[in-house]
């Protein structure tokens, strides 16, 4: 069962400024923000929420395809791919267009400003659910707004099941749009955040949301993720991370984890399980695509994780 992974391919980079920036900004000084940050170090990330499920789904050894446009500096992101044999079929060059960017610089207290640049991830509507052949399950997650909204129609109306994730793009939706859109899903998937805000704008509960869908997945960070199905709440425990590095992508890992589960047609409390050990395993590295593990290794910390065998 191949998944249709619908989202954004955008270049990560990640700088640390060796302060805290509450030394820097002045409150009283706020409406007229001029300040610098020295930050000696720097790396590069391969990222984008597609990027990043897909990268994760093939670890796993489920089988996705990545929809997305890019730019035309995306050559060294595409030789990543190519180097671990992730399909680029149905990634769409924007030639006048950088792939989309963060920039992102954190100091000693984890702070964050970020700076986003968009650009072919605009254009995410120029690509079509149909366009993927032999498609039989589909994710929306972050993207271009329009994207979104009709790579979602578009699954909805080839009768294709799909999970919306929104992420971070959920702001940019009103309360229809984000109705029509869990209407339209066969699963939503979101943070504890999130899943605030997706109540607040629709005005359904999270039991309402869940009872719309065939499952409402809401992830909580270190205190594991509950999982709306059949009108209960399913508690699925944390896989403990050996170590914290870094907590970007673990969104993405634990959606490339369902999307394994529902391929495998495994019940709610594994493939949450698998989708916990699978975010755990990326906090355990920097960036979002530089872990890896065999299924021989992730099955040995499945057991050890949660006392059975995969």
């Amino acid at each position: 069962m191949t998944a249709l992974i619908c989202g954004s391919m955008a270049f990560d980079t990640v700088m640390v400024f060796e302060g805290r920036f509450r030394e820097h900004i002045l409150p009283d000084r706020i409406h007229m923000l001029n300040v610098s940050f020295l930050a000696p170090s720097m790396r590069r990330n391969f990222g984008g929420c597609a990027g990043n499920i897909g990268y994760n789904l093939r670890l796993l050894g489920g089988a996705g395809l990545i929809m997305a446009t890019v730019g035309h500096d995306f050559a060294p992101y595409a030789g990543w791919l190519d180097q671990r044999s992730i399909e680029q079929r149905h990634l769409r060059v924007i030639d006048n267009e950088f792939t989309a960017q963060a920039y992102i610089t954190t100091d000693l207290d984890d702070n964050q400003i970020t700076a986003f640049h968009p650009g072919a991830m605009n254009h995410s509507h120029l690509n079509r659910v149909g366009d993927a052949s032999g498609i039989r399950l589909g994710i929306v997650s972050p993207d271009g707004r329009q994207g979104m909204l009709e790579h979602a129609a578009q699954f909805a109306m080839a009768g294709i099941p799909f999970i919306f994730d929104p992420g971070q793009g959920l702001p940019m939706f009103n309360g229809d749009e984000l109705r029509a859109l869990v209407n339209q899903a066969t699963w939503v998937a979101v943070n504890d955040y999130e899943a605030s805000l997706l109540s607040e704008r629709t005005g359904w509960s999270a039991e309402q949301i869940g009872a719309r869908v065939k499952a409402l997945v809401v992830t909580r960070g270190g205190a594991g993720s509950w999982i709306y199905v059949d009108g209960r709440r399913l508690e699925i425990p944390v896989a403990a991370p050996r170590q914290l590095a870094d907590p970007t992508g673990c969104g993405d890992a634990y959606r490339a984890g369902l999307l394994y589960g529902l391929q495998q047609g495994l019940d709610w409390e594994t493939t949450g399980r698998i989708a916990s050990l699978a975010g755990s395993i990326k906090i355990e590295h920097h960036g979002t695509q530089q872990h890896s593990y065999s299924m021989e290794e992730f099955s040995t910390r499945f057991r050890e994780s949660f006392g059975y065998a995969l």
